[in-house]
């Protein structure tokens, strides 16, 4: 992988613009696919027994968006898709750019409430969603917050919390009131619609929005990172290329699809290559994971550092290296070097790389080589993509020099188009082209970039990212509590795990219990912190600012003593 060194001694690197980028759409992109690798395997479902060629797979994904036309789905419509691993997520992936629908990821994890914001804030007219993922029963969710389901003809949907929403459909042969199941939609795709295919995607733009990604927002609010088909296709085509991806390869896939790490990284980058797609389970689960490595010869395997560890540490790994493995991308929160040194030699994935990027890049900026050192790859994360531009700048915007720290700041084709519908939240994160990622880094005389903390509050456990403030915001909100102030601290196992301090009302009728139970009920797990104090004040600046530095090392100091 060609790179650029630091500019005249300026932590200020370009990567290697020699390969030109594509200018294509997703259709274009898959029908490349299609020609080149159909008769290669594409995709296996081990929980479900599934496994489809590519001529196969995209047959499927024509067939749903000739579906989706029925409907009444057109270009820029918002279909969300709100489920875990499942092959009905590739095939709405592909069949929606396959028209023009811009596709809205929501996490498996969140809750009614969430979701309600999530529908709103980007108006989706369709959300396709399965009916229950471990302890998330999502058709049970959608009765409880729309009552009025019951009778609706689906299809003509009028629900007076969801009011952009006119159709859902559920991933069962028995769905809800007012929805329609998967092969319901499957068979109204009939040979006139699918005549209309190839006109609606010819008429496709690089450029346009094609995906939007909720991340947690800093004011409390997820925000909805707005991706085109230029954004993703490149960011894919990098990464396969930095792990030097053939149609021999075969990637297993235990990160969830509704993030770029499993849609972009996993999906498109295989789509790239023709490399296959192994899915172990719905959601990870550490043996069935090294059961699908060992059972279908993978060559590569995705996951955060915590996945890892668990692999490692399962009956299904018996301590020795699994011949087929030989790379894959570690994301997500830094590895810790013994770790790396067990993934390397002891798992077999001795050409595993590093990679750091956000959901607003898509998503990668960096990543490692195949054939780094160890020591590189667990003190930095790599070297810069192809056709991107990064900066470090101090508070004052001015670069630093090489070695300096300061905010990571990226740009290139790999920005996104901004925040649906919030110029506000768009212009305070990109500024003149540049993203600013909000995390302080170091970069190298050779390159090489080092994360090394980060200039807001966000919190990474097990790879997710959580903003305090929203948390901040939903308990300041809840009977009994004047004020909450939420943070992260070091955790073996997850990266980070949140803590809440918290100042009660005076007589508030409440405990650590009952906190706890009070956010599983209302957001996702990852959100629910793993700590609770109850404090009388919080240390605070002479301007009467938290100190939020001060709670943790207080905290550290609390854990380390027990």
């Amino acid at each position: 992988m060609a790179q650029i060194a630091p500019v005249e001694g300026l932590a200020h690197v370009m990567g290697d613009t020699s390969r030109r980028l594509l200018d294509v759409t997703l259709p274009e992109f898959f029908e490349y696919t299609r020609t080149k690798y159909g008769h290669c395997e594409a995709v296996v479902f081990s929980q479900f027994g599934l496994r489809w060629t590519y001529a196969e797979l995209l047959e499927k994904c024509d067939d749903f968006a000739a579906g989706l036309l029925a409907l009444g789905i057109y270009k820029g419509d918002r279909v969300g898709i709100w489920s875990p691993n499942r092959a009905e997520w590739i095939i709405a992936q592909i069949a929606t750019a396959r028209i023009g629908v811009i596709l809205v990821n929501i996490n498996p994890a969140y809750k009614a409430t969430e979701l309600e914001y999530c529908i709103n804030k980007v108006g989706l007219k369709c959300l396709i969603f399965a009916t229950q993922f471990k302890s998330s029963g999502y058709a049970q969710m959608l009765k409880e917050l729309c009552p009025d389901l019951s009778g609706q003809k689906p299809g003509h949907l009028r629900l007076g919390k969801l009011p952009s929403l006119r159709a859902l459909v559920q991933i069962s042969n028995m769905p809800i009131s007012g929805a329609f199941s998967f092969d319901e939609v499957v068979k109204k795709g009939t040979a006139g619609y699918l005549a209309r295919l190839d006109h609606i995607s010819s008429g496709l733009l690089p450029d346009e929005a094609i995906n939007i990604q909720f991340t947690s927002g800093t004011t409390g609010a997820p925000k909805g990172a707005t991706l085109s088909h230029k954004n993703i296709i490149n960011n894919a085509v990098s990464c396969a290329k930095a792990m030097k991806f053939t149609h021999h390869d075969r990637l297993c896939i235990p990160v969830p699809l509704y993030h770029c790490f499993g849609m972009v990284l996993g999906t498109l980058a295989c789509c790239s290559a023709g490399a296959a797609m192994i899915f172990p389970s719905e959601g990870f689960e550490a043996d069935k994971t090294v059961r699908a490595l060992k059972d279908e010869r993978c060559t590569a395997v995705h996951g955060v550092p915590t996945m890892f560890s668990a692999m490692l540490s399962s009956p299904e790994y018996h301590g020795k290296p699994i011949k087929s493995l030989r790379t894959g991308i570690m994301a997500g929160s830094q590895c810790p070097e013994t770790l790396m040194r067990r993934v390397l030699y002891d798992l077999g994935c001795s050409e595993i790389t590093i990679g750091y990027g956000m959901t607003e890049t898509s998503p990668i900026s960096f990543q490692s080589d195949v054939n780094d050192p160890v020591n590189v790859r667990v003190s930095t994360v790599g070297r810069i993509q192809p056709h991107c531009e990064v900066k470090i700048v101090d508070d004052d915007g001015n670069t630093c020099a090489v070695g300096e720290t300061g905010e990571f700041w990226a740009r290139g084709y790999l920005v996104m188009k901004g925040y649906w519908q919030d110029e506000a939240a768009t212009r305070a994160s990109i500024e003149g082209e540049w993203m600013k990622s909000g995390d302080l880094a170091t970069i190298d005389a050779q390159g090489y970039c080092r994360i090394v903390g980060r200039k807001k509050d966000m919190v990474i456990r097990g790879g997710e990212n959580i903003y305090p403030a929203e948390l901040e915001d939903f308990l300041t909100s809840q009977k009994g509590i004047r004020e909450a102030h939420v943070f992260g601290i070091p955790d073996e196992k997850f990266g980070e795990q949140l803590v809440a301090w918290i100042v009660a009302e005076k007589g508030a009728n409440i405990d650590e219990t009952s906190i706890k139970e009070l956010c599983r009920k209302s957001l996702a797990y990852y959100k629910v912190p793993a700590i609770v104090r109850f404090v009388d004040e919080v240390p605070l600046t002479a301007t009467g600012k938290p100190q939020k530095f001060r709670m943790r090392e207080m905290m550290m100091s609390e854990t380390t003593a027990s």
